[in-house]
């Protein structure tokens, strides 16, 4: 979990199949990136999974859109570092993770966000509803929660969600589209990215 808060960017892949779940992680691993969520909703999630795995053993591996206790184990045999959930999932969400795994929370509302704190880093879903702002108003009250803000986050706004004080942003399909617009592109974009994220820690 301490490793999770110290990255800048989390991609999240929601993508048609596990191929593409695949080889979009290999791009985004050789842009520099050492976190990718893929998600449950991919059909062939665990075959994505389970060949990212073996491929890249060190990366920080997670499953998002985990809805469900199964799932959630079935993701942790296999290999994910991490869990993520869009709410909170009764057997699944709280402090002690599943058979080891740390999860993240989805939430939304003060009570939700406090709630889901003890387990270390709390997932904001769905974001773009709110803006940085919300952010900002929320960590005025509560500066302890480290806090990802995920959901229909633009490439573009992930400096403005980590200057309110996100410790990581999780951007998805703009970042995949973005992935196949320009993958150069995209190289550059996180090397600067980094840059910022730390020097946004060290303010």
């Amino acid at each position: 979990m301490a490793s999770l808060a110290e990255l800048p960017l989390l991609p999240v892949l929601r993508v048609a199949d596990a191929t593409r779940a695949v080889a979009d992680t290999e791009a985004l691993v050789g842009c520099g990136l050492r976190s990718i969520e893929l998600t449950a909703t991919t059909p062939g999630w665990e075959e994505a999974l389970r060949a990212v795995r073996s491929d890249h053993p060190d990366l920080l591996l997670g499953l998002g859109t985990v809805r469900d206790l199964d799932t959630a184990r079935r993701a942790v045999a296999i290999g994910a570092d991490f869990l993520v959930t869009p709410n909170a999932v009764a057997g699944v969400s709280g402090a002690e993770g599943v058979d080891g795994v740390p999860v993240v929370t989805g939430c939304w509302t003060p009570t939700e966000i406090a709630a889901a704190a003890p387990a270390g880093l709390v997932k904001l879903f769905p974001a773009h509803v709110g803006g940085p702002e919300y952010l900002r108003s929320l960590l005025a009250v509560m500066p302890e929660v480290a806090v990802v803000p995920t959901g229909g986050i633009e490439s573009d706004d992930v400096p403005a969600w980590l200057d309110a004080g996100a410790v990581g942003v999780g951007v998805g399909s703009a970042l995949t589209q973005r992935l196949a617009d320009d993958p150069e592109g995209v190289a550059s974009w996180v090397r600067d990215l980094q840059t910022s994220g730390r020097d946004t820690r060290d303010r």
